[in-house]
This record gives C-alpha cells, structure tokens and sequence, in this order.
C-alpha cells in the first residue's frame, strides 16, 4: 500500500471503531460513569493500571474497585482515613492487590494534595514532543511517598524502554479531542499531538502486518517507530489510528 492507500485504510478502520458502540466491550466505560473531572480521571486511571488480560475480567474488576470507593473515587482518595482502606484488603487483579490498591489511593491523595492533580502531575514540562519524561517524572512523584517496592512494578517507566501501554492508553483517554465521545479530552493543558498509541500485541502484531513497525520487541523503541509513522498519517491526532488497529487486531483477526 502507498502512504496515501494506507491512511484511508486506516482512516476508514478510525470511523468504524472510534464510536459509541466501542465503549459497551471497552474498560473505558468504567470512567464514563461519572461526570466529575476529578473522578473521571481516577478512575479512569485505575482502570487502566489493571488493563492486562481478559477484557471481562478487568472490567469486572475496575467495576468493583469502583464499589469498594463507595463509587465516589475523588472524595476517597482526598478524604480517607487509614482505617477506610481496610475495606480493599479483597481486591486482587492478577498480581496487583490489595497491598497496591491502599498505595494506589494514598499516591493519588498526595498527588491531589500536594502536586495540583493527575493533569498537572503528567504535564510534559519540557521540550519534549512525547510523554517518555513526564511519565518517568511521574512515577517518580507516585513513589516519593512511604511504599512498598512491590507496588513500584506497576507504573511503568519509559526510560527503562517499556512501552508504558497502560499508562499511555490513560493519557489518550484523557487528552484527546473525540468528536465521537470515546475519549474525554479533558486536559487542555495537554496536545493530542503529544500521545503515544498504547502498544499491546494486537496493536503490535497489525501495525508489524501495515509495516508501520518492524521493530519486533513492544517496548519503547518500538512505541517511537510506531510514533514516527502514525504522525506521518495524522500530526495532530496520531493515536486515533489505536482504534483502527486494535479493531483490526481484536475485532478482525487481521
């Protein structure tokens, strides 16, 4: 395919998936259910961190993280008292439980409290055109409170060269501008420009059979090829094209 046969493709995959329909199977439903910034976004986050295996299962699961925040995310992480996370001591998705749940809400808290929020916190504050050292920046703020190492594993970091999948579908999530109403585009001290498509293996595998990606490893290195190539398609909504692989790859069997 030419550049030009390869957008349209594409472009025509983005419509198809990039609508209402796509939030019925989708964990991004979990944040759709509230109206209040603030609790979009955390929960919206928390959905996110727990985005690996089955679709069912993490729905399911970010359902009940919900339910154990009295479906008021914002007002637990401000306002809880030690003895209210005893209520998570249940929850286990895989390998984040209870233990990185209480620490999720009490780095959430501080970020609230003492660093202007998620948004803020997640800023690119640099010369940077993506997000590799505002995530790393990130993490750094999330653990410079009291933690235990265990919970370290499950924010990435990209100057390590991982992909930052999760971390990145948050930030598409929350930054980007959806005509459609998938995506809440709610930071707008934030550039869509800026985004990272969130690099899984199905995303992986169809952007390898587009040959957008030849790099065989889903780790950073392969994140800024994928970059480079979508940006050629679209320099100011590059990870619409999300829809359209992950649509390819899950939907599709490409």
């Amino acid at each position: 395919m030419t550049l030009k046969e390869l957008k349209e493709f594409l472009d025509e995959k983005v419509i198809l998936y990039n609508n209402p329909k796509f939030i019925e199977s989708d964990p991004i439903q979990i944040p759709h259910q509230f109206s209040k910034k603030e609790d979009i976004e955390i929960a919206a986050f928390l959905t996110a961190t727990i985005s690996w295996g089955n679709r069912k299962m993490i729905i399911k699961n970010a359902f009940k993280m919900m339910e154990l925040l009295g479906n008021s995310p914002y007002d637990f992480v401000l306002n809880h008292q030690e003895k209210d996370l005893d209520r998570l001591h249940n929850f286990v998705h895989r390998t984040f439980n209870y233990i990185d749940f209480q620490q999720f809400i009490k780095s959430l808290q501080h970020i609230y409290k003492n660093h202007d929020g998620l948004e803020n916190v997640l800023l690119i504050k640099d010369k940077s055109t993506n997000y590799q050292t505002a995530i790393n920046q990130f993490k750094r703020v999330f653990f410079e409170i009291d933690h235990q190492q265990r919970t370290q594993k499950h924010v990435s970091d990209p100057l390590k060269n991982s992909a930052a999948k999760r971390i990145n579908m948050f930030l598409r999530w929350m930054v980007r501008e959806d005509k459609a109403g998938v995506d809440f585009g709610i930071w707008k001290t934030h550039k869509p420009a800026n985004l990272s498509c969130p690099l899984d293996v199905h995303s992986g595998n169809v952007a390898r059979k587009l040959k957008l990606l030849l790099r065989k490893q889903n780790d950073w290195k392969a994140l800024s090829e994928l970059d480079k190539n979508l940006r050629k398609l679209d320099k100011y909504d590059p990870v619409k094209y999300d829809f359209a692989l992950f649509g390819l790859g899950v939907f599709e069997k490409f």
